[in-house]
């Protein structure tokens, strides 16, 4: 089985009225390349005529998210002329490549009406060669996400990237990876392998795991060794997990802000060619 290193406990880091926690990255773990940084918002309920999401207009380049809707809803609207409104169950995935400007705001209607919410937004760095394609953007509802059933139905399987229990994902990735969000009813039970080369994140996001004999609850981040190659996973209650797999790129990494490159002269360029007005218009 796979060495588990550390189990890190996600941070308390609101944003506005946003509940917020973040395991990822902290003072102990800086990422788990490729996986960079992920931000755990709610669970909350919101009121009537609140004011929603606070991420308005802002510019990425040189990193991907991908976003998971819980509960309640995301508009992203970017500046290569995306829109959608994503609901429960549905997921975003965005390359940032060379620049864009985006906005992830609540629908009118989230904002008029209010409701639960719960989203997680995970950052993906991409490889040097990559850092400068095309951005691009798509956003799938809950019933347009292929999904597997495993344990006699006890586990249901969302396949965002690459393939697993004959399932192919539902993204085209831009470099080999797999992820899944995998809900679990309580005794329920499976195991996976994965190569020995390939890092893995593994993210509770509700209930308590037993992992390779060790108890994790939700809000905490599995860091493993690249020690053995399989993970057994039992429910001891209802849960969501969000497991994702890719071969590290060994590569320098420079985040700062929005931008995620290779080098601090490349955060430079970036500012400059934003301000130069190079990731598109935005037309709010």
């Amino acid at each position: 089985m796979r060495t588990i290193k550390r189990i890190h406990k996600a941070e308390y880091r609101p944003i506005a009225d946003l509940v917020t926690y973040s395991p990822l990255p902290t003072r102990h773990l800086d990422q788990i390349d490729p996986f960079i940084f992920l931000n755990h918002h709610g669970f909350q309920t919101y009121p009537e005529y609140n004011r929603g999401l606070p991420f308005g207009p802002h510019p990425h380049r040189g990193m991907e998210t991908v976003t998971f809707i819980l509960e309640g809803d995301i508009l992203h609207k970017d500046s290569s002329g995306h829109e959608s409104v994503i609901g429960p169950g549905g997921v975003q995935y965005m390359t940032a490549g060379r620049g864009l400007i985006h906005a992830e705001v609540s629908s009118q209607e989230f904002k008029r009406k209010g409701g639960d919410l719960e989203i997680l937004q995970l950052w993906l760095n991409l490889p040097a060669s990559k850092k400068m394609i095309e951005p691009k953007y798509v956003g799938l509802q809950k019933e347009e996400i292929p999904s597997s059933e495993m344990d006699r139905g006890k586990v249901k399987i969302q396949q965002l990237f690459g393939e697993w229990n004959g399932i192919e994902g539902a993204f085209e990735e831009t470099f080999p990876l797999s992820m899944s969000t995998i809900y679990m009813q309580e005794g329920a039970k499976f195991t996976k392998e994965i190569p020995s080369s390939e890092n893995i994140f593994f993210y509770v996001v509700r209930g308590t795991l037993k992992v390779n004999g060790e108890e994790v609850p939700f809000r905490n981040l599995v860091e493993f060794t690249n020690s053995g190659t399989s993970i057994e996973i039992e429910a001891l209650e209802n849960s969501i997990l969000i497991l994702g797999h890719a071969a590290p790129f060994n590569e320098p990494m420079v985040a700062q802000g929005p931008f995620v490159m290779n080098t601090q002269e490349q955060i430079y360029q970036a500012y400059q060619d934003y301000q130069n007005g190079k990731f598109g218009t935005w037309n709010g």
